[in-house]
C-alpha cells in the first residue's frame, strides 16, 4: 500500500493577511464594470474607498481585481461586502485546493487556472477567486492576465446576452473561461504527448522515460486541479436543490451544469491520455529489452562461430608426444579446411533458422 506524506505547504497564522504566491512585484488595481442592457460604465484604476459611491446594485457590477501582493487593500474590499476574514485569508493563500463556500448569502469561489508555458514542459498555474453577492461579482486575480479580455470586449460592445443577465451569469462566463484554459493545456500537453511517442519509437535513451514522467505528472497535477473544481459545481447544483442561495437565478443553474460536464470531459481525457503515456512507457521498456536481446543474440552468435574452433585449437593445443596429424605433410592446411568447413556449415544453418 503506497503510503501517504504531509507535504509541507506555506504556514500563514490564521489572524495573519499575508500573500503567499510568486507574484510579489504585483500592485494592487481594481477596475469595475457596470453595467446593464441600455449602458456600461467602466472605470480604471479605481481607489478602494470609491468603491461604495460607484457599486450600483441596480445594474451588474464587476469588480476585478488585479494583484495581491497588498492584503490591507484586499482586506479593505472584504469589508465593504462583508466577507469574513477567512475569505480573505484563502484569496492570499494561494496554496489553498480550489473550493465553494456559501456563507452569509456570500457565495465564494477559489478555483485554479492552468496555461501551458511556451517552449516548456512545465505548466504556468494562477489562483482567482470570486465572491458573488447581491449582483457584485468580485473576481481577485494574482496578475493581469489576458484570460477574460473576450468577456471585457462582449460587454463593451453589448454581444451576446451577458448585459442581459445578471451577476451570476457573469460569473458562468468566467469560469468557463478558466475551464478553456484546461483545454488548451490538455491539448498543448497532448501534442508534447505525440512528440514524445514519435520519439520513442526512434530512441532508447533515458532522456525519454524522463520526458513520459514529466508529462504524466502534468496530467496528474491537471487532474488534481479539476477535481474540486468538478465537485465544486456540483455543490452548485446542491445549492438549487436546497434553495437556499437567491443570488443565481434558477434559469441560470442549467450553465453551471454545463461546466461540470465540461470537468468530465476533461476528467475523461485526462485519463485517456494517462493510458497512452501509459502504453508508451511500456513501448520504452518493451523497445529496450527488444534492442538487448538483439545485443545478446549477436554476442551468442559470435561466440557460437569460435566455440568450435576453439574446441579444436584446444585440441590441438594439448601436449601429447604423438599427433599422427602432426605427421600428414599437409596437416596444417586440412585443420584451416576443417575450420572453414564448420565456419561455413554454421552460418548456412544459422541463416536457415534466421537467428540473424
Amino acid at each position: 500500500m503506497r503510503k501517504i506524506k504531509y507535504k509541507k505547504g506555506r504556514k500563514v497564522h490564521p489572524s495573519t493577511l499575508e500573500y503567499t504566491g510568486s507574484h510579489k512585484d504585483t500592485p494592487t488595481e481594481i477596475q469595475l464594470f457596470v453595467y446593464n442592457a441600455d449602458d456600461v460604465t467602466e472605470i480604471q484604476q479605481l481607489h478602494v474607498d470609491e468603491i461604495q459611491d460607484t457599486i450600483d446594485t441596480s445594474k451588474v457590477n464587476w469588480l476585478n481585481i488585479h494583484g495581491l501582493n497588498e492584503p490591507e487593500i484586499i482586506a479593505k474590499i472584504g469589508e465593504k461586502f462583508e466577507a469574513d476574514s477567512f475569505i480573505i485569508g484563502d484569496i492570499l493563500n494561494t496554496t489553498k485546493r480550489t473550493k465553494l463556500e456559501e456563507y452569509h448569502n456570500i457565495l465564494f469561489f477559489n478555483v485554479k487556472s492552468l496555461l501551458p508555458i511556451e517552449n516548456s514542459d512545465n505548466i504556468n498555474y494562477e489562483q482567482i477567486s470570486f465572491i458573488l453577492k447581491d449582483n457584485v461579482l468580485l473576481s481577485f486575480q494574482e496578475k493581469r492576465s489576458d484570460f477574460f479580455t473576450h468577456i471585457r470586449e462582449r460587454i463593451r460592445t453589448n454581444s451576446g446576452v451577458v448585459r442581459t443577465k445578471r451577476a451570476d451569469f457573469l460569473l458562468y462566463l468566467l469560469l468557463d473561461a478558466i475551464i478553456e484554459n484546461f483545454y488548451i493545456t490538455i491539448e498543448s500537453e497532448e501534442d508534447r504527448v505525440d512528440e514524445i511517442i514519435n520519439l520513442s519509437k526512434s530512441s532508447t535513451k533515458p532522456e525519454v522515460l524522463e520526458l513520459i514522467e514529466k508529462h504524466r505528472d502534468n496530467f496528474n497535477f491537471l487532474k488534481r486541479s479539476i477535481i474540486p473544481l468538478r465537485d465544486s459545481l456540483y455543490s452548485i447544483k446542491s445549492m438549487k436543490d436546497d434553495d437556499v442561495f437567491n443570488d443565481i437565478q434558477a434559469e441560470n443553474y442549467s450553465f453551471f451544469s454545463r461546466l461540470h460536464q465540461k470537468c468530465l470531459e476533461l476528467l475523461e481525457q485526462i485519463e485517456s491520455d494517462l493510458i497512452t503515456l501509459e502504453s508508451a512507457s511500456s513501448y520504452f521498456f518493451s523497445a529496450q529489452n527488444h534492442k538487448m536481446n538483439e545485443v545478446m543474440k549477436s554476442l551468442t552468435v559470435v561466440s557460437m562461430f569460435f566455440l568450435p574452433l576453439t574446441f579444436i585449437v584446444g585440441v590441438y593445443g594439448m601436449n601429447f608426444k604423438y599427433f599422427p596429424e602432426l605427421e600428414w605433410d599437409n596437416g596444417y592446411f586440412i585443420i584451416w579446411g576443417v575450420m572453414i568447413l564448420v565456419v561455413l556449415f554454421m552460418f548456412v544453418y544459422f541463416k536457415m533458422k534466421k537467428w540473424f
